[in-house]
C-alpha cells in the first residue's frame, strides 16, 4: 500500500507525534492553516469517512475522546473546530481516514 499516513503509522515516515495509542496516532500537520492543527488518524487504514459503518463506533468514539482529551490538555478552551474532508471534491489529498483539530485562532465561518 502506498498511503503517507500508514507509512506515517509504521514510523517509515517521521512525523511530530502529540500522541498515540493502540488506535489511534495523532501528530502535527506539516502545512499548518492555524496555529494549533493536529491530525488525528486510526492505525486500521479507511480511506474515508464514506467507508465508515457500524464496525467503526468503538474507534470513532475512541478517536473524539482522544480530540476531547487533546483539546484540554492544550488548553482550547476558547474554541477548536474538527474537519474531515471526503473525496477529492471536498479536499480530501491523502485516502487515509483523518481528522483536523484547528485552534488558536479565531476561526471564520464559513470556512475559506
Amino acid at each position: 500500500m502506498d498511503c503517507i499516513f500508514c507509512k506515517i503509522i509504521s514510523g517509515e515516515i517521521p512525523c511530530s507525534k502529540v500522541h498515540e495509542d493502540d488506535l489511534t496516532l495523532v501528530f502535527k500537520d506539516i502545512n499548518p492553516i492555524a496555529p494549533v492543527h493536529l491530525l488525528i488518524i486510526p492505525k486500521e487504514h479507511i480511506a474515508s469517512a464514506a467507508e465508515l459503518g457500524d464496525e467503526h463506533r468503538v474507534l470513532l468514539g475512541h478517536m473524539f475522546a482522544v480530540i476531547s482529551d487533546l483539546a484540554k490538555k492544550l488548553d482550547l478552551s476558547s474554541g477548536f473546530r474538527i474537519v474531515t474532508n471526503c473525496g477529492s471534491h471536498a479536499g480530501q489529498t491523502v485516502d487515509h481516514l483523518h481528522f483536523h483539530l484547528l485552534a488558536g485562532r479565531e476561526l471564520a465561518w464559513p470556512p475559506g
